[in-house]
């Protein structure tokens, strides 16, 4: 209990200790790249991702081909604090595996969520609070295209989540299954000319006899306001699976609330090869309000004060006259 007690007085704390808003004016996906973002998507906000691909392994050694398509998606929701955020994560496949070890090719088709993930990200530092910092120089084109080397300081979040596995999941270990926490540290470097890069350490379905670690790094550039195109290397390690895997692609801002995207992911193996081709979108709805600071100086609350002084003035003029 002490210990709770402890977790919630840091987060009140942290959130009284950053000034500098979530909230932006146009959305904050995390599309199309996988890596989530050091910063929420600020409170008010219901934001849906989700998106389509398609599935293409070959396995030389063992000698079997998978084909099919996946959905995945996310929503993402800013409640209570900026910095906070809860989101549901989840991806879903639907294949066909071929065996061709064998005179007769033999055929199983599989679906299943690869992962069903309940968590909450918190913003621990943020670099970038200080408003009057970041905003360009009027004067110099120079200043405002020439690297600052604060800004290797990148923010940093926190992740905690819970992964949902179902029993016999033919995507997952073989002793996977119920729920499993997972834990993650992202960070996000806002660089001058507008490149951005995003990292994640990730610990996955910890407690089971295969649980994984992630990297990705994922650098993002913005050309124009609409068009966006971003490079992402993801690496997986565990006892039941390995990879590489390398993606490209772009998104573009169709609307303030709206984007579309498409990338492609493969990875530099045969044990098995990857190929994926996605096209996805983001919206949100935007409830977000800008929260108002009563600091007594509003001019009901000076019109208050005058009233009360006339009253006090005019009761002392009352008591001298008597």
């Amino acid at each position: 209990m002490r210990a709770l007690k402890s977790i919630f007085v840091l987060l009140i704390s942290l959130s009284f200790s950053s000034v500098y808003a979530q909230y932006t004016e146009v959305i904050n996906s995390n599309r199309p790249g996988v890596s989530k973002s050091a910063f929420s998507v600020g409170t008010g906000i219901v934001q849906f991702e989700a998106g389509a691909f398609t599935v293409k392994e070959e396995h030389v050694p063992l000698n079997y081909e998978v084909s099919g398509f996946g959905l995945d998606f996310a929503l993402r929701y800013g409640v209570l604090f900026e910095q906070l955020e809860l989101s549901l994560d989840g991806k879903y496949q639907n294949d066909k595996i071929t065996f061709n070890n064998a005179a007769i090719s033999v055929e199983d088709k599989r679906s299943n969520f690869k992962n069903f993930t309940l968590g909450a990200k918190y913003l621990v530092y943020d670099p970038y609070k200080n408003a009057e910092e970041a905003k360009p120089n009027l004067y110099s084109y120079h200043a405002n295209k020439k690297f600052q080397w604060k800004s290797l300081i990148p923010a940093v979040a926190v992740y905690v989540g819970a992964n949902f596995d179902t029993k016999n999941n033919p995507y997952t270990a073989p002793d996977v299954e119920g729920f499993s926490p997972k834990i993650m540290v992202a960070t996000q470097n806002n660089f001058n000319g507008g490149w951005v890069l995003v990292m994640n350490l990730i610990k996955d379905r910890i407690g089971s006899e295969f649980s994984e670690f992630q990297y990705i790094f994922t650098l993002t550039h913005s050309f124009t306001p609409q068009w966006v195109v971003f490079g992402e290397t993801q690496g997986i390690s565990s006892d039941f699976y390995a990879d590489n895997i390398f993606r490209f692609g772009g998104a573009y801002l169709w609307t303030p609330d709206f984007q579309l995207d498409a990338n492609i992911g493969f990875n530099t193996k045969d044990t098995p090869s990857v190929l994926n081709i996605a096209f996805g979108a983001s919206y949100r709805l935007d409830f977000h309000k800008d929260k108002k600071i009563d600091n007594g100086n509003s001019a009901k609350e000076e019109g208050k004060r005058k009233s009360r002084r006339k009253k006090n003035k005019k009761k002392k003029s009352d008591d001298f006259d008597s």
